[in-house]
């Protein structure tokens, strides 16, 4: 197999500064490409082969990708990564055009403030170390109370000591922004680091692992779906529900757009406009349940 995709993969992770998910992921097409190619074209893929790829090529292997169960929000994943592929390799502006499958944009579903709260509170009394509740307790405010993503919360280090009034976050393609800290949040920090036995050396992350190492995403995931379930929370109730809950509550109150783009870290303002989306939608189910009308 050429080496081409690894070579993209690392330009992806030191020139564009992308999240090592999405690293893995587009890697991961570049290799199912090359893959496709070699056995569609029975011959080694290198850079000259890959210049000859065809509006044709390209629609073979997206039915051979769908052939395999995918829909079309992956789909047009795919095909976003092998055109950045292919422009890495052949030169921006020479890879074929083709017209991706048409994708209907979700709307983010929140949660409403009580079952935040309840869920953060739940999550805190299930771990046997009364540390591990304070961590999850803590983290789970931090994601409701600041609108930070998952990774954000867990990318955290001792540096962040002492808290204040704000905090620095580092996002997505390493841009930081500042955020406040609400009274309850920098508390619920303070009383994990408190009985935290690993310390909190400034180089380390904030938030350990039940043995000392970074703590996991996935384990923050499976904290919440336990207690989604205790609480008998719908399925929606996620880790990442919890930031969309923090835009809409607050966009809910006259939350100015602009100021809460920039509290979400979103590069572009048509990623925060969704939530006027979820707003509205909210307002016409008011309408809808009140109205002798409706």
């Amino acid at each position: 197999m050429s080496d081409l995709p690894r070579a993209y993969a690392e330009h992806l992770a030191r020139d564009r500064r992308r999240s090592p998910h999405t690293v893995r992921a587009y890697e991961a097409t570049a290799v199912r490409l090359c893959g496709f190619l070699q056995t569609h074209w029975g011959e080694a893929i290198d850079q000259a082969v890959l210049a000859r790829v065809t509006t044709a090529d390209l629609r073979a292997f997206l039915a051979a990708r769908r052939g395999e169960g995918i829909g079309n929000a992956s789909a047009a994943r795919e095909l976003s990564a092998v055109r950045g592929f292919l422009d890495h390799v052949t030169g921006a502006g020479t890879t074929p055009r083709l017209k991706g499958p048409r994708v209907a944009k979700g709307v983010p579903r929140p949660i409403s403030p009580a079952e935040a709260v309840a869920l953060a509170e739940d999550v805190s009394e299930d771990p046997d170390e009364p540390w591990i509740g304070a961590r999850d307790f803590a983290v789970l405010l931090l994601l409701y109370g600041a609108g930070l993503r998952v990774a954000e919360a867990l990318g955290l280090t001792g540096a962040a000591l002492p808290l204040g009034a704000t905090l620095v976050v580092t996002g997505k393609r390493d841009k930081t922004r500042i955020v406040p800290l609400l009274p309850q949040v920098r508390a619920a920090i303070e009383a994990y680091v408190a009985l935290c036995p690993y310390g909190t050396a400034r180089d380390a992350e904030l938030f350990r692992g039940a043995k000392g190492g970074p703590l996991s995403p996935r384990m923050v995931r499976r904290a919440v779906q336990r207690a989604r379930v205790r609480l008998q929370l719908p399925d929606r109730t996620t880790p990442h529900a919890l930031r969309h809950s923090f835009a809409t509550h607050l966009l809910g109150r006259g939350a100015d757009l602009r100021a809460l783009q920039e509290l979400l870290g979103h590069a572009s303002l048509s990623s925060t406009q969704i939530y006027t989306q979820v707003d509205a939608a909210h307002l016409l189910d008011v309408y809808r349940n009140a109205h002798p009308r409706a």
